[in-house]
């Protein structure tokens, strides 16, 4: 059978064969990290299996022989064995992120041959009816080659590439297998490393989440066009719609299992801008938000969707002895404390949250080790956390446009009820070793010297009323804006002019001098742009987000800040004159409300003439502007 396509790998690549097999293992399990119209896929254990086991899907005698002579070996079709061949294989069923693909269940037979490093799919469609029917022109096969010792290559077969089906979905087409597939096989097998993370939705049934999400998908999809907030409303809908599915999801799984018939209540603890509350509401359960801060969107819920702007201190004052759930989705300071909030609340109650920034009881949380990545040490933080307030805590992976996806959930304790008073004894010292730690001093809270902790009240360790959480510092009510639109406005500036004027003093990027009509400096890199300016001026963009490279790009009218590097913009280059700032157009309404800097500061002025420019060019060329302009404080810094 000849092949169809081949890739080297690099050399010296020293993960093989192990890397192959590891690679084969993320195409098979999860496939839509490749083909996106797939949610993933439903496999069954795998099993030692020998060609008796296959001819179940085979039938035709004639196709029999064809088949297991592409498994066996493509130069020896009759070639037969004295002792029967034996291979592993497993079956998966996949899950189409569209829910109108129709009534058949699309599976593949995937047969793995560890002696010629081999691995062979056979697809076949399933009825109600349990009728198998095999896609033969669909039959593929992918090996790991090892040529003269020293090369190893991957390639692609295929038993009748002539009859091959495509439909995008299941069966993807031929090409497509050599040009995406294949590499990134190549790429998994050279990198051979394993998350440090687990597979996504690992604790939920991937077919009832991808059937869920679709609809609700559907159902509040309208919300991204009257977003009302200045947050991404793609990024943020689609994102809550899936934390929203996979919540109802597993929800719907412990009322299985529990033998439950009412829906779950619910109490979100920094609900945000409330879309999750409204839509956990809206599909049934009962529940609220809390929030330090009223957004604008929550007018458009209506009462149904039941949210509260109050600040949230960790005290007898918020526990929730009636609430089934507590929910932290990107909740900051309030994260480690949710376990514990959850746990003194009542037994039952359990809890789901999403981290996000690093937050310690009382603080910003400071690493203690080096060897893993700062938000997998997080996690194993919040995972303790869990632990010692009593959960049996469980990991996963959420699909969500976020580069934090991963979620501990807390269903049952570590612990019988009879034992909750030396629960609470362990939960109240933990908290105190962390208040300890973090220098933060609190009358009414001790330590005894042998360690033990001192409780207020016997059975509950704590006293009517009590902040156990005093010394925690809520979010401000006014939300702080640090993308550096609120610095001084004529420290910004003094900021440009300096930096600008270097640029225009130096040659173009490849050292030679500028030839061009109008002088486009050089360039520089961020750090090297840093190094222009005093150390008090650093710090002040050290309290910003994205510090002074964030400047830079507020500033695109004058800079362009492209692969860490600061160039002079040119206007009159369409291309590069908006490729960075990922902006529309100048609406005709703001045009000529801002001077031209290029025209007030550039030894040659602007490149454009006044018609072409979206800036003003002198007094006389401004227009008002209809948007109020913000205070700017004055500054010292940068002085002359």
């Amino acid at each position: 059978m000849p092949k169809l396509f081949d890739i080297k790998f690099p050399g010296g690549c020293k993960t093989l064969p192990e890397g192959f097999w590891s690679s084969v293992d993320v195409w098979i399990k999860k496939p839509h990290v490749v083909n996106k119209r797939l949610c993933g896929v439903k496999e069954t254990e795998s099993e030692d299996v020998g060609r008796e086991e296959l001819l179940f899907l085979l039938q035709d005698p004639e196709l029999s022989l064809r088949v297991f002579s592409f498994l066996d070996g493509r130069d020896s079709p009759a070639q037969t064995h004295a002792k029967e061949k034996a291979w592993t294989s497993s079956v998966r069923t996949f899950i189409p992120k569209v829910n109108n693909y129709g009534a058949n269940l699309h599976k593949e037979v995937i047969v793995k041959d560890f002696c010629r490093q081999q691995v062979t799919f056979l697809p076949f469609e399933e009825d109600s009816e349990k009728k198998v029917t095999l896609k033969r022109g669909n039959i593929y096969q992918i090996q790991l080659l090892h040529q003269d010792c020293e090369e190893w290559s991957l390639e692609l077969h295929a038993l009748t590439p002539d009859a091959w089906f495509s439909d995008g979905v299941a069966y993807p087409k031929l090409p497509w297998l050599s040009s995406d597939l294949l590499p990134k096989l190549v790429r998994w097998a050279a990198e051979c490393r394993s998350s440090e993370f687990k597979s996504t939705l690992s604790l939920l049934p991937v077919e009832k989440y991808s059937v869920t999400y679709q609809q609700l998908k559907e159902k509040y999809k309208a919300m991204v066009k009257v977003w009302p907030e200045v947050t991404d409303p793609e990024k943020f809908v689609y994102e809550d719609v899936a934390i929203a599915t996979y919540l109802l999801v597993l929800w719907a799984e412990e009322r299985a299992e529990r033998g439950l018939t009412a829906p779950q209540s619910f109490v979100d603890l920094g609900c945000g801008n409330g879309l999750l509350v409204h839509i956990l509401t809206n599909e049934g359960h009962p529940g609220k938000g809390i929030d330090v801060r009223r957004r604008k969107i929550w007018d458009m819920f209506g009462p149904g969707t039941l949210l509260e702007e109050k600040a949230i201190t960790p005290s007898e004052g918020f526990l929730f002895p009636r609430t089934d759930w507590l929910i932290g989705n990107h909740s900051d300071e309030l994260t480690p404390w949710i376990p514990v909030i959850a746990a003194r609340s009542s037994y039952s109650c359990r809890f789901f949250v999403l981290p996000c920034c690093f937050f310690d009881f009382y603080g910003k949380y400071q690493r203690r080790q080096c060897k893993k990545s700062q938000y997998k040490e997080y996690i194993d933080f919040i995972a303790e956390v869990s632990g010692v307030s009593g959960f049996i805590t469980e990991e996963d992976c959420l699909r969500i446009p976020s580069t934090k996806r991963v979620c501990l959930v807390g269903k049952s304790r570590n612990y019988g009820l009879p034992d909750e008073a030396e629960a609470e004894q362990r939960r109240a010292c933990y908290v105190q070793s962390r208040q300890a730690a973090s220098g933060v001093s609190v009358q009414g809270s001790h330590i005894g010297n042998d360690g033990d902790c001192s409780l207020g009240n016997k059975e509950s360790g704590r006293t009517p009323g009590s902040s156990w959480g005093a010394g925690f510092q809520p979010r401000d009510r006014v939300e702080t804006v640090r993308n550096c639109a609120a610095l001084p406005r004529d420290f910004v500036d003094r900021v440009v002019l300096r930096v600008a004027n270097v640029l225009l003093g130096m040659t173009d990027d490849d050292g030679r001098e500028s030839t061009s009509a109008w002088n486009r400096g050089g360039s520089l890199s961020v750090s090297e742009v840093a190094g222009l300016l005093e150390q008090e001026a650093l710090q002040l963009l050290k309290k910003e987000c994205g510090g002074l490279q964030t400047l830079l790009k507020n500033n695109h009218q004058v800079f362009r800040v492209e692969g860490g590097r600061v160039h002079i913009r040119d206007w009159r280059d369409k291309k590069s004159s908006r490729s960075d700032t990922k902006k529309k157009p100048v609406a005709p309404g703001a045009m000529k409300t801002r001077p031209c800097w290029f025209y007030d500061h550039h030894p040659q002025r602007c490149p454009l003439q006044a018609e072409e420019c979206p800036f003003a060019h002198g007094p006389g060329d401004l227009r008002p502007s209809t948007r109020p302009l913000k205070k700017m404080k004055k500054s010292h810094l940068l002085s002359d």
